[in-house]
């Protein structure tokens, strides 16, 4: 039964939301950690570095440290194509070095479109009569799991929601008791999402120790815009999203409620991007100093058109160029996280910075029920928060990424293996990590394969998962030991004959 709400209790809902000590409790002298006037100096005081400064500063970005804020604004600075290549190439081999070959695929489940901020931007923004209205009910999201799960084959979701009382805390944590019960018989074996990661607004502290008893993935808040004037000019101050501070230390609540894995993100197109990418890196530094680890993924998105809305995007708008340059500094800068492309980006722009990146989204649908609704293949604009420009199938995208050498990897091990927070932060920037997920991908991926892949994706990957096998081979005894890769072998063929879900 879908809840009703009243405006009174919407109010009331409102009013009692934010904790005003859940805000004072991180801040220094009364300050947040975005220091303007430090980010801009920094900015002007790094805009001429010479060539050997900047490949001095790419050279130390192999150590897999977080970069100082010096060293990040100049190479946010440079424009010299030549010297953005070096910046790229240097790119790829860190995240090699890190997640090795890695790419992980999810799909983002919208469960509801009511919300009662009016960001400038978005489709979803209360204001808006445009768009249809609706929060799924558990028999809905159900629904929607068994395709995406059953049909597609994931087994990551983010599940994404307004801002509303009826998507609130509860709710979102039945929402993932109910996706974490559903289980599909498929070809071979039983489809099941094993991660369910969260996009929501902040919350305090005692709702987000709820979102860890019923075993959240990771905890996404973006910051939209780092920028103070930007961030009041888009976010009317009279909604709860108008209050930058307690969107701000979301994620500093997040850690005090025992959620290890957060993600920071900004959307470029707001405000100038070098100012967001050193506010991003100040997101990092300030969780690192807190807590000693740093987000476990970074997202990027850039702004895109939403029906309803006339939010003018063209004075800080992201040329492709640019876009490319940024996403390659962020690796550079925050070796040690994920980062997250997704289908906002053209089918061009993904595969030009797939190498650089750790994850996207693939047969993505971000309309409310979509997925359920007779496996629509359009786009309903009125249904949505944004439209995307990608709009491939898993399927597509898995045998896409084989052919350009990247493994699309299902792992979910870490996170009930206990390799998470910190734990999980000395295995990135050691390199142990990616011994446990080059295994754990080719298992997961030939479990894909055998369940889900199309004849001419199938015979694809096996090619791939042969290469893969043989690389692992040759890194015993150095990174796997004999009786580590006999196991291995054992167990991949136990998933060619349909057992499923073993990991390292």
């Amino acid at each position: 039964m879908m809840r009703t709400t009243t405006h009174r209790s919407i109010k009331e809902w409102k009013d009692q939301l934010i904790r005003q000590d859940e805000i004072d409790r991180y801040l220094v002298d009364g300050k947040d950690f975005i220091d303007e006037h430090h980010i801009n100096k920094m900015l002007k005081n790094n805009c001429d570095s010479d060539r050997s400064r900047i490949r001095e500063i790419i050279k130390k970005a192999y150590s897999i440290e977080l970069m100082s804020d010096e060293d990040v604004a100049a190479l946010l600075q440079v424009t010299d194509a030549d010297l953005r290549k070096e910046i790229a190439e240097a790119a790829k081999e860190i995240k090699k070095k890190v997640y090795d070959n890695r790419v992980v695929t999810f799909a983002p489940l919208y469960c509801g479109s009511k919300c009662v901020n009016r960001c400038a931007y978005c489709g979803f923004k209360s204001d808006n009569s445009s768009v249809i209205r609706k929060v799924l009910t558990m028999d809905e999201i159900r629904e929607e799991t068994k395709v995406l799960a059953g049909v597609i084959g994931h087994k990551r979701l983010i599940i994404v929601f307004g801002e509303h009382p009826e998507t609130d805390a509860d709710y979102i944590a039945q929402t993932m008791k109910t996706i974490y019960d559903v289980k599909v018989p498929v070809r071979n074996g039983m489809g099941e999402i094993r991660r369910v990661n969260v996009n929501a607004a902040p919350l305090p502290i005692e709702d987000l120790k709820k979102l860890k008893d019923v075993g959240i993935g990771t905890y996404q808040v973006f910051q939209e815009t780092y920028h103070h004037e930007t961030y009041g000019e888009v976010h009317p101050a009279d909604t709860l999203k108008g209050n930058y501070r307690w969107r701000l230390y979301a994620l500093h609540r997040a850690m005090d409620a025992g959620v290890d894995d957060v993600a920071i993100g900004a959307l470029f197109g707001l405000y100038d991007w070098k100012f967001e990418v050193m506010g991003m890196v100040a997101h990092a530094r300030d969780l690192e100093r807190l807590y000693g680890i740093g987000p476990h993924t970074i997202s990027f998105p850039r702004l895109t058109p939403a029906v309803g809305t006339d939010f003018d995007s063209t004075t800080h708008q992201v040329s492709d160029e640019d876009f490319t340059h940024l996403i390659a500094v962020l690796r550079l800068a925050i070796p040690y996280a994920g980062m997250i492309i997704t289908n906002r980006e053209t089918p061009q722009i993904m595969e030009s910075v797939i190498d650089m990146c750790t994850q996207r989204d693939a047969e993505s649908k971000i309309g409310i029920g979509d997925y359920a609704d007779a496996y629509r293949t359009d786009q309903i604009a009125e249904r949505e928060q944004f439209l995307l420009n990608d709009t491939s199938s898993l399927d597509q995208v898995i045998r896409k990424l084989a052919h350009q050498g990247h493994i699309t990897s299902f792992c979910t091990a870490g996170y009930r293996c206990g390799r998470t927070g910190d734990k999980i932060m000395g295995l990135l920037k050691s390199g142990t990590e990616g011994c446990f997920c080059k295994l754990n991908a080719v298992l997961t991926f030939q479990e894909w394969l055998e369940d889900f892949a199309s004849p001419q994706t199938k015979a694809t990957g096996e090619v791939l998962v042969q290469k893969e096998i043989g690389e692992i081979k040759e890194r015993v005894p150095h990174d796997f030991s004999e009786n580590t890769y006999k196991k291995f072998l054992s167990d991949y063929e136990k998933i060619k004959t349909g057992v499923r879900d073993l990991y390292f």
